[in-house]
């Protein structure tokens, strides 16, 4: 059986990747990504897929647009993502003919299962196919933290934790060098991929959000310190 094939369309480039990361993990390696409705329309028309994920709210329209147009030629299975988790926002979504509809934020391993499930429905995808990828790396403690085998799922004391893709990133980074100092500069760079300069207000924001996620006291922060005039340090 040959690998289903998966569309993305969603805005937030981090977000793919993390999407992109889980169900490659889970063997799915045939897939294609697209930041709006026109650009999922031509990549739907170009790739071919077996399902779909849409986001809600894009750049040029509502994921419910696109779904639209592609329930008048194919009947591929279709996830909705959205923050709105408001029960008429979902009924909207599976009655426009989505099939399932998640909620951000999200655990990326939870949407790859659900593809998963959307694909066996659909008689597309079965348990051998993805028998032949790669060993998935193991998860690795730190302290009360854990961090899954693809680096895209945080826990604490055994509870995932709701963090965005960024906050993600920086607590994997955080994680791989524990109570060793980074500077913002090497975080930015590392998490964003893009050069530092004039980006010191956006990193201090998401390290407050981040605090606010996994600190008892945010005010007085234990796990994540400033390091005055240095960086940051993760004490787990």
């Amino acid at each position: 059986m040959e690998k289903p094939k998966i569309l993305i369309v969603d805005d937030e480039q981090d977000l793919c990747q993390l999407m992109k990361t889980a169900l490659q993990k889970e063997g799915m390696t045939e897939i294609a990504t697209a930041g709006s409705i026109r650009e999922g329309w031509q990549q739907f028309v170009k790739f071919e897929p077996d399902l779909a994920i849409l986001d809600v709210m894009l750049p040029d329209g509502e994921g419910y647009d696109l779904c639209r147009k592609i329930r008048e030629i194919s009947r591929i299975p279709i996830l909705f993502l959205s923050a709105k988790s408001d029960e008429i926002d979902k009924i909207l979504g599976l009655a426009i003919g989505g099939d399932d509809y998640i909620t951000k934020p999200f655990s990326p391993k939870e949407m790859a299962y659900r593809v998963k499930a959307q694909l066996r429905r659909a008689g597309i995808y079965s348990m051998e196919a993805s028998s032949s990828h790669a060993p998935a790396q193991a998860d690795k403690n730190i302290g009360e933290f854990t961090i899954n085998g693809d680096e895209t799922e945080i826990s604490k004391d055994g509870r995932v934790l709701e963090l965005t893709a960024k906050e993600v990133g920086l607590m994997a980074c955080f994680m791989r060098n524990p109570k060793h100092i980074l500077s913002k500069e090497t975080l930015f760079e590392t998490v964003w991929g893009e050069d530092f300069y004039g980006a010191d207000n956006t990193l201090m924001v998401h390290i407050r959000r981040l605090r606010e996620k996994i600190e008892e006291n945010p005010s007085e922060p234990a796990y994540i310190v400033t390091v005055k005039g240095l960086g940051y340090r993760f004490n787990p």
